[in-house]
């Protein structure tokens, strides 16, 4: 599906009042715009048309820099996503030290291939440039925190115990 389709996604109005809140808190301050994104985010999964909108309209700016700022960032997305957005670095030094067995593990356990959210929405699995972790790759990071030197079975540990609700 292309990005544009999923730019059509229902934000609910309860999540809408909210999102105004936040951002009219930073009207006419459109250097603010990565900080109420980042704020919204944490309680919408998905930027959608009426999330630009709310935002634009309560940071008086255009909804054209709303959606153009959210599509250039691979951190955020247009579309909704899991609970747990599971990115797995795609540079050389993960690639070299075994990133494909460790996206093989991922898909198989989740059912899901990367760039794909599961049914349930708890999981995302998503690629990303670089981690900063080159040292003790392959290396992923679930939300905010990185694991790292992972191998197939120690990265289905890790998810699994998010599956059990341990983390």
């Amino acid at each position: 599906m292309r990005e544009e389709e999923n730019y059509s996604y229902k934000t609910p109005s309860s999540q809408l009042v909210k999102i105004a809140e936040i951002a009219s808190h930073y009207k006419g301050r459109p250097e603010m715009l990565m900080k109420v994104i980042t704020k919204v985010q944490k309680i919408e999964p998905a930027f959608s048309a009426s999330v630009a909108s709310v935002i634009a309209r309560e940071m008086d700016i255009p909804q054209t820099q709303v959606y153009s700022f959210v599509t250039f960032y691979a951190m955020l997305s247009v579309k909704p996503r899991g609970k747990y957005v599971i990115r797995m670095c795609k540079s050389a030094p993960c690639h070299v030290r075994g990133a494909k067995e460790i996206v093989r593990a991922l898909e198989d356990l989740l059912q899901i291939k990367m760039g794909e959210t599961t049914e349930d929405r708890r999981f995302t699995l998503e690629y990303c440039p670089c981690l900063g972790v080159c040292e003790q790759s392959p290396a992923i990071m679930i939300n905010e925190k990185a694991y790292v030197n992972l191998t197939p079975e120690s990265v289905r540990d890790v998810v699994k115990r998010y599956i059990r609700g341990e983390v």
